[in-house]
């Protein structure tokens, strides 16, 4: 996460200042998790913001309380 904040790894994140973290989920497993998320990029823009919205609705930079 720190790299991706102070835009050290090149991409996406970098290109299009993207540092915070407003959603995530916790798998047991590295399979699961690798199909949640090629599910979630599927997925309509507007049903993505809902989904933080429900868990997150203030939007808030996620990635401290994962620290």
């Amino acid at each position: 996460m720190h790299e991706h904040k102070t835009k050290q790894v090149p991409g996406f994140t970098s290109k299009y200042g993207i540092f915070r973290l407003v959603y995530a989920e916790e798998h047991g497993d590295i399979y699961v998790a690798l199909a949640r998320e090629k599910q979630l990029k599927k997925w309509k823009r507007v049903w993505k913001v809902d989904l933080i919205e429900q868990v997150n609705p203030e939007w808030k930079d996620l990635s401290y309380y994962l620290l």
